[in-house]
């Protein structure tokens, strides 16, 4: 997926009614894009280059086919960049794509047939590109970090109903599917409800626990929700951790306008 300027955002950087501007981070999980006073900006895409790269695990086969994928790579499969401005939140999760390759390591010298394969491991860090529409004329606080774990807590049925008819939904089906997943600490993490928070509780399905939401996405834990890249590349290898390639890097494009958010204007 790739961004453009918005057509009216272009219109009014060509006027000089805006600055086009770029805000590039990365290496620790946490970075602030400072928005001065009596501005405001509006973010309409960014390049996301996933943490993880510059690394192959290699692994020992007996057979061809793949082993589970070693863990310190699957932490990194799925990512997470989030912006709160001050009174929005907005959460991003990516899967990020993993490189397979198994060769023969070595063979049978009476048969020449393959006993022994090595398996390649990578994360690829190919850039992901994203089209957002994030306005804010606070400082925009931006969260990065990998997902290792999304425990589903609940199952039920969905009933048909107006909103969930049958055969067009899960409603009335009797699948029994994930109707509120964790996302967070152990204690007390985020609980995805579904179909929504409401209808959780219109359903039958129970009292809403305590952090429930609408949205899927995790919240800081080092164990079950949102990891620093940083300490998960470190804990494997401080030499992959040094590496700018293990780093992930976020580019954002966004438009500075020097007065206030039309919406506020009195």
């Amino acid at each position: 997926m790739s961004w453009q300027i918005p057509t009216q955002i272009e219109l009014d950087i060509i006027a000089g009614k805006a600055q086009y501007r770029t805000f590039q981070t990365g290496s620790g999980g946490q970075s602030i894009l400072p928005v001065p006073p009596n501005a405001y900006a509006v973010v309409f895409g960014y390049d996301f280059s996933p943490a993880g790269g510059g690394a192959t695990v290699i692994t020992s086969l007996t057979t061809a086919g793949y082993e589970p994928i070693f863990s310190a790579v699957r932490v990194l499969e799925t990512q997470q960049i989030s912006f709160y401005t001050g009174t929005d939140f907005y959460p991003f999760i990516h899967h990020v794509n993993i490189d397979l390759a198994v060769a023969p390591r070595t063979t049978n010298p009476v048969t020449g047939a393959v006993t022994e394969y090595t398996q390649f491991i990578q994360v690829n860090n190919t850039p992901l590109s994203r089209q957002v529409y994030i306005t804010s004329d606070k400082d925009i606080t931006i969260t990065a970090g990998a997902i290792l774990n999304a425990p589903v807590a609940t199952v039920n049925a969905i009933p048909q109903t107006n909103r969930t008819p049958a055969l067009l939904t899960y409603g009335g089906s009797a699948q029994t599917i994930p109707t509120q997943t964790n996302f967070g600490p152990t204690a007390t993490p985020l609980q995805f409800m579904q179909p929504s928070p409401r209808d959780y509780q219109a359903f039958g399905f129970g009292l809403l626990p305590n952090g429930a939401n609408g949205q899927a996405f995790a919240t800081p834990d080092p164990v079950n929700g949102l990891v620093d890249f940083d300490f998960i590349i470190r804990s494997s290898s401080v030499t992959w951790a040094n590496s700018a390639a293990s780093r992930y890097f976020l580019n954002l494009h966004y438009a500075l306008y020097t007065r206030t958010i039309p919406e506020q204007r009195e």
